[in-house]
């Protein structure tokens, strides 16, 4: 159809079907760089599981005083699992505990004080 006398510099020539291919896929490319731009510039969301409060002094020696007494509870037959135990209650110190497990909550409270006391039973 198009030959060199209508196309006398030789340069491609597109259709009006392929124009509109064209615009879809700038439309494509411009959408992926807006969601690409908005990924970039969107915050690290912090996650607080179960968004649990830190515990305070109070809480830490009540947890204790009942983890303690439920283990006694539980090793009653064994005599010498609940002295150790008794001796760990009169020996633990809520400040010494704190400094070195802060912002703790109650799940992280229990998973600690089960490696606490698993050399103990």
């Amino acid at each position: 159809m198009f030959n060199s006398v209508n196309n006398p510099f030789g340069q491609r020539i597109e259709s009006a079907v392929s124009t509109g291919q064209e615009k879809q896929r700038q439309q494509q490319d411009q959408q992926k760089d807006e969601e690409k731009r908005y990924l970039e510039s969107d915050e690290k969301d912090e996650v607080k599981i179960g968004g649990l409060p830190i515990l305070t002094e109070d809480d830490v020696i009540y947890l204790t005083q009942n983890y303690i007494a439920r283990l006694k509870d539980e090793n009653r037959e064994n005599p010498k699992t609940v002295e150790k135990l008794d001796k760990f209650l009169a020996k633990f110190d809520v400040k010494k505990f704190m400094k070195q497990n802060p912002n703790m909550t109650s799940a992280d409270f229990h998973m600690i004080m089960y490696n606490e006391t698993a050399g103990l039973l």
